[in-house]
């Protein structure tokens, strides 16, 4: 009896190892089968090869997803930092390993003290907006911190280290940077002109060291303290007295008593998809209400052929229309009711919203009800899917191209001007309250697919997330080629703004259905994306940005 037991374990034994082994072998003929331009096990889309490649790396080590995108935006703040760092705001959607999705929101909120004639101050026309007046308080680093804290596998000071090296040492200035670094005149302050000039004063360019060593030591007391060293004691001081000196409202106070807001993703069924979104006031909403609208439409890839072409984007540009109607009641939730944006997620109101778009005719201001409001710019965008499954889609942003301009000396910091998004969106501010902004981190999911996508561009983030994902899902193209596909942008006033490679004779026939044409002087488009389907992961970062996705 005991021998026909001990053969029976046995036989058990031998059948659980046959299973693990073919188990093991399908993972790695699986890997083996993935094409060369894909990845077997994670990978990251930043905007720079070299932040990708700092995040990957530390997903080789054995660091999360999170782990990964911190790393790479602290590696974008000193690459691209016109578009953002530790002195703004960052809004993260993490997927878990199970599937469960968290929205992590470190956007800036208004200090405690603030202009009470501010908003008579914001500008008649689309600009960039100055002065420390429009700062924000930064929430960029408690944002890391608390993310870390839920998700968090390597140890907190090993994502600072590379961009501190990177930062002490310098680099050459990549094209990217040297491109606004240029722009930067005598109108703009001196501290800021300063970091970005030699020994001898004379403006740095695309090939020059530049080195940001207030900010390296800056970020290596919060990688050895934690972040309570950006938000209390000497940093803290600096930071306060520098954004004082420049006109800024910010106080100690506004800094120490900053919390990171934590909820459960939004969720529209899309298709196939189910797509998480930020809750408001991300833009994410407006993203799931273009692409319903258009889903309705029954779209596929003969919408792209002859005269089928001239009407889908009629329809596209239609329903971004009608959004730039809605963005008015994008607001922070805890001081004022999300209900309308709510019923935004609807199938029946994007139902409803098909329906008053006329095949052949465009409207006035008045049919789409648009109240003026200023395009913005600027922002970043890391997506990441780790070998676990779990994945990241992260925007951080000091808005602006360098935000209010505002560089504070003694600890590193460019200062964002996020004020400037309540500029015809909001009557009256709240202290505490968040800004409403176009950031859209998105992962999305169906039975045989996950997708982490981003964009970057101010106001263009919705406009050219939209058009990717509509040209991916529906229209037949691939992510590359769906991210390439040059866009078209409807401004606050409707005009309609196209990329210098879009079709002439989509554009000529859009002009004769009587929609208002206007050139635009820069598109700051860029989304980056990861996408995971068969086993295979394929990652784009956005040429427009010259990135360059990495993985292994």
């Amino acid at each position: 009896m005991a021998r026909s037991k001990a053969q029976i374990y046995t036989c058990c034994s031998l059948i659980l190892l046959c299973i693990v082994v073919l188990i093991v072998c399908a993972v790695v003929l699986a890997k083996r089968s993935c094409q060369e331009e894909t990845f077997a096990s994670a990978a990251v889309a930043a905007d720079s090869a070299m932040c990708s490649v700092i995040g990957r790396d530390i997903l080789r080590r054995g660091g999360s997803a999170v782990d990964g995108a911190i790393a790479a935006l602290l590696c974008t703040s000193v690459v691209n930092p016109q578009s953002m760092g530790i002195g703004g705001g960052s809004i993260f959607t993490v997927m878990d390993s199970s599937g469960k999705v968290k929205i992590i929101n470190s956007r800036e909120t208004v200090p405690k003290t603030f202009k009470a004639d501010l908003l008579n101050g914001c500008p008649k026309t689309s600009q960039l907006i100055s002065g420390g007046q429009w700062i924000g308080v930064p929430g960029e680093i408690r944002g890391y911190e608390h993310v870390h804290r839920l998700y968090g596998k390597l140890p907190w000071a090993s994502l600072f280290q590379p961009t501190i090296k990177l930062a002490r040492e310098g680099f050459p200035i990549p094209e990217v940077q040297g491109r606004f670094v240029s722009l930067l005149d005598s109108n703009d302050t001196l501290p800021l002109r300063k970091l970005f000039s030699d020994k001898n004063g004379k403006m740095l360019k695309t090939g020059d060291t530049v080195k940001f060593e207030k900010l390296a030591d800056t970020l290596e007391l919060v990688a050895n303290r934690g972040a309570d060293a950006f938000y209390t004691g000497k940093i803290a001081q600096d930071l306060i007295r520098d954004i004082q000196d420049a006109g800024g409202t910010l106080t100690m106070e506004d800094l120490a008593a900053y919390n990171v807001t934590v909820t459960d993703a939004w969720t529209i069924p899309l298709g196939d998809f189910q797509m998480h979104i930020p809750p408001p006031p991300a833009g994410g909403v407006m993203l799931g209400l273009i692409l319903n609208i258009i889903k309705g439409f029954a779209a596929d890839s003969s919408a792209l052929k002859g005269e089928q072409k001239i009407l889908t984007y009629h329809r596209y540009v239609e329903a971004l229309k009608f959004a730039n109607g809605l963005k008015k009641y994008i607001r922070d939730p805890q001081f004022s009711s999300d209900v309308m944006a709510k019923k935004f997620t609807e199938q029946s109101f994007a139902d409803h919203i098909r329906s008053l778009i006329s095949n052949n005719e465009t409207h006035d201001l008045q049919y789409y009800n648009i109240a003026p409001h200023l395009d913005s710019m600027g922002t970043t965008h890391v997506s990441v899917m780790a070998e676990d499954g779990a994945a990241v889609s992260a925007t951080s942003t000091i808005n602006h191209i360098f935000g209010s301009k505002v560089f504070s000396p003694s600890t590193g910091v460019i200062l964002n001007n996020e004020l400037s998004d309540f500029c015809g969106r909001a009557d009256h501010i709240v202290a505490g309250e968040q800004p409403p902004s176009s950031m859209s981190p998105v992962v999305m999911r169906s039975k045989s697919k996950t997708l982490v996508i981003g964009g970057s561009g101010g106001s263009m983030i919705t406009t050219a997330m939209a058009s990717v994902l509509m040209n991916h899902l529906w229209l037949g193209k691939s992510l590359e080629e769906a991210i390439a596909a040059p866009i078209v942008f409807v401004d606050s006033k409707n005009m309609l703004k196209f990329e210098s490679t879009f079709d002439k004779s989509v554009v000529e026939a859009l002009m004769a259905l009587g929609h208002t044409q206007q050139t635009a002087k820069y598109f700051y488009n860029v989304v980056n994306a990861v996408e995971k389907e068969d086993g295979c992961i394929r990652a784009v970062s956005d040429a427009r940005k010259l990135g360059e996705a990495a993985g292994y």
